[in-house]
C-alpha cells in the first residue's frame, strides 16, 4: 500500500473558492436587501455579520447562494442545519483536484461525474455547489425523510438543478452505502460530513463553545437550532465511530466507488481512521488539509481500486464520454 500523502501547506480556501476574499457585504445587500437588517461592525468597525445569529446566518448564506451561485430559492426548516458555505464548496474542490489528478490534469465535469453526498441534509449544500461548479450528478442519502422531502423542495424550485440530484432515503440507520448502491452502480466520489458529537450533552458544549468564539458571549442553555437537528450532528461513538462504519462498508463496494472520503473535524481520530483503512487494505490513501484562521479540519479519502482499475475507470467513465460528445 502507497504510504499516506499528506499535503504540506497552509490551510485556507481554495484557489477556485468563490468566497476567497472578503465578503462584498455592499453587492451581497443588493442582491437579498433583507440582510441589511443583520449587519453590524466587527471589532475593527467594518461591516460585518453577527455570526453568532443563526437567522443572520442562514439570510448571509441565502445572498452568497444568490449572488455567487445563482440560486434564487434555498429554504429549510429553521431546526435543520445552517451549513457555512465557503468549507462546503472547499471540500468540493479538493475533490475536483482528486479526480483531476488521474485525468491528465484535467478535472472531469458534466453528466459523467456521479457524486454520492453521505447525509445531504435538509440544505442540500453539497449537490447545489457541486451541480453549480462542475456540473456534475449527484445522490443524496439520509436518514430523515423531513430533510430529504427539504432537499428535494429546493431542487425542484431551482430550474439549474433539476434532472441533477436524486434525494434516496436511507432505511436503514445503522448503514451508509447499503441501501443506496447497487451491485452495479458506479459511483466517481462519495462525500461525507459525519456526525460530529457522541451524545446531546457533547453537542451542546460544542453549542456553547461555538457561540463564545464567534460572539464573546457565554450562553447557558444553547437552542441546537443554531447547530442542527439530533441526527445531523449527534451518533452514537461520534465522527470516530460513523468513519469506522463507512469504511468498514465501503470495503464491500470497492469496485463501485472511484474515491470515498469523509470530513474528519478531530485530529485525534486519524491514527485509527488510518489503521482501519490499512485493515481493509485501501490501495491509496489521501489526506487533505483544509481550514481557514483558528478552524481545521481535513479530508480523509481512500480507494481500494488498483492503478490499472483507475486507469479503466478513467478511461471508459470520463474520456470516452469526452470523446462521444
Amino acid at each position: 500500500m502507497s504510504s499516506k500523502e499528506n499535503r504540506k501547506k497552509e490551510p485556507r480556501l481554495h484557489s477556485r473558492n468563490r468566497n476567497r476574499e472578503r465578503y462584498d457585504i455592499r453587492a451581497l445587500v443588493t442582491s437579498n436587501p433583507e440582510l441589511a437588517n443583520h449587519i453590524k461592525p466587527n471589532k475593527l468597525g467594518e461591516d460585518s455579520i453577527d455570526f453568532s445569529n443563526p437567522v443572520a446566518v442562514k439570510i448571509l448564506n441565502q445572498s452568497l447562494l444568490n449572488h455567487y451561485y445563482g440560486i434564487k430559492n434555498w429554504d429549510f426548516p429553521d431546526e435543520n442545519l445552517c451549513p457555512p458555505i465557503p468549507g462546503r464548496a472547499d471540500y468540493l474542490h479538493h475533490m475536483a483536484d482528486l479526480l483531476g489528478e488521474n485525468n491528465f490534469g484535467t478535472i472531469p465535469k458534466g453528466r459523467k461525474i456521479t457524486c454520492l453526498d453521505i447525509g445531504v441534509g435538509a440544505n442540500c449544500i453539497y449537490p447545489i455547489i457541486g451541480v453549480t461548479e462542475y456540473d456534475w450528478n449527484f445522490i443524496g442519502s439520509d436518514i430523515e425523510p423531513k430533510s430529504l422531502e427539504s432537499a428535494t423542495n429546493i431542487v425542484r424550485a431551482n430550474p439549474t438543478l433539476n434532472g441533477k440530484i436524486e434525494c434516496k432515503l436511507q432505511v436503514n440507520p445503522a448503514a451508509i452505502f447499503h441501501g443506496i448502491v447497487g451491485k452495479e452502480d458506479k459511483i466517481d466520489l462519495s462525500i461525507c460530513n459525519p456526525p460530529f458529537h457522541s451524545s446531546s450533552e457533547d453537542a451542546q458544549k460544542g453549542t456553547r463553545r461555538k457561540i463564545k468564539n464567534l460572539s464573546g458571549k457565554k450562553v447557558k442553555d444553547p437552542t441546537l437550532n443554531f447547530a442542527g437537528i439530533s441526527n445531523e450532528l449527534i451518533c452514537d461513538g461520534g465522527e470516530y465511530q460513523f468513519i469506522h462504519t463507512m469504511i468498514r462498508e465501503s470495503k464491500e463496494f470497492g469496485k463501485n466507488c472511484y474515491w470515498f472520503s469523509t470530513l474528519v473535524s478531530k485530529q485525534s481520530n486519524l491514527k485509527g481512521i488510518y489503521k482501519a483503512l490499512e485493515k481493509f487494505e485501501a490501495s491509496q490513501i489521501k489526506t487533505i488539509p483544509m481550514g481557514t484562521g483558528n478552524k481545521s479540519t481535513r479530508i480523509v479519502a481512500w480507494t481500494f481500486l488498483s492503478k490499472g482499475e483507475r486507469r479503466d475507470w478513467a478511461q471508459t467513465r470520463w474520456r470516452k464520454q469526452d470523446l462521444e460528445q
